[in-house]
């Protein structure tokens, strides 16, 4: 019996190219989320930033309502507003990427925007055993994805 070894990135490849789009959906906002939480932190700013500047008007309200929640100060729901109180979020700074992140991500998802871009994007940060958790749930998704989803 032949024995397949396959790294955990090229597994993920793999299975995103083998779901429904729901599962795909969702995957690719674990990967994200997934890349956040490896993105050092002297860059979380600059990232920020750049999520912030592509995002559109809902979404600067949807970022700006969630900075209310955290009582932060009163939140304008503008690019400059929202990067410049990014430092003040303190342990929320990767939380506040994270959607905006997703915000964008989902964004580029619905226009069409090739999963394989983001791939390229995000997992070369990510690290081997993120990666093999990632697998995990890929694997997971990859089951209800397959055994009867509404997908």
């Amino acid at each position: 019996m032949p024995l397949c070894f396959i790294e955990p990135q090229d597994a993920i490849r793999v299975m995103v190219e083998s779901i429904g789009r729901e599962a795909r959906r969702q995957l690719l906002g674990e990967l994200v989320r997934a890349w956040v939480d490896e993105i050092p932190e002297s860059e979380l700013a600059s990232h920020y930033a750049k999520a912030v500047d592509d995002l559109d008007e809902h979404d600067l309200s949807m970022l700006a309502a969630w900075h209310a929640s955290l009582e932060v100060g009163h939140p304008i729901a503008n690019k400059e507003f929202l990067v410049n109180a990014f430092p003040a979020l303190g342990e929320n700074r990767r939380e506040a990427l994270k959607i905006a992140a997703g915000f964008r991500g989902e964004e580029a998802f619905n226009a069409g925007v090739a999963e394989e871009q983001t791939l390229d994007t995000v997992l070369p940060w990510l690290s081997t055993a993120r990666c093999e958790e990632l697998a995990v749930e890929c694997l997971e998704l990859y089951c209800w994805d397959r055994l009867g989803s509404d997908n």
